[in-house]
């Protein structure tokens, strides 16, 4: 049975919907989503019975910003919490994302060339 799209969700389900991965692979990363919350006090999950988190859509969206601007554009908590702390918007589009992204894939490649040139002159 699937939950409602504006169910809350626990920490597991946040961690599969954020495509969050171990090093090694074998367990969900939830202890990534605990840390995000304590650098940032944007993200306020629910706490019920239990002490279990809760997260609705808003702070799902929000999880999915800061996942982004770490992990897939490299930035730091630091200058993730300065997006954040000055309400700049973010519009992570498809088209933005995929720009980025080739933006990235390019610096590597240009990267590696030069790491090529130079070994080739030390030879």
């Amino acid at each position: 049975m699937d939950k409602n799209t504006n169910a809350y969700k626990t920490i597991g389900e946040v961690v599969k919907i954020l495509k969050l991965k171990s090093k090694k692979g074998e367990t969900l990363p939830t202890h990534t989503i605990r840390f995000w919350e304590k650098s940032f006090k944007q993200i306020k999950p629910r706490i019920f019975s239990g002490n279990r988190r809760y997260y609705d859509q808003k702070n799902i969206d929000l999880l999915k910003k800061i996942k982004f601007l770490l992990k897939d554009q490299g930035m730091t908590i630091k200058g993730v919490k300065k997006i954040l702390d000055d309400n700049q918007i973010l519009q992570l589009d498809e088209k933005s994302n995929r720009t980025i992204k080739s933006d990235r894939f390019r610096n590597k490649v240009v990267k590696i060339s030069n790491i090529l040139k130079d070994l080739k002159s030390k030879i």
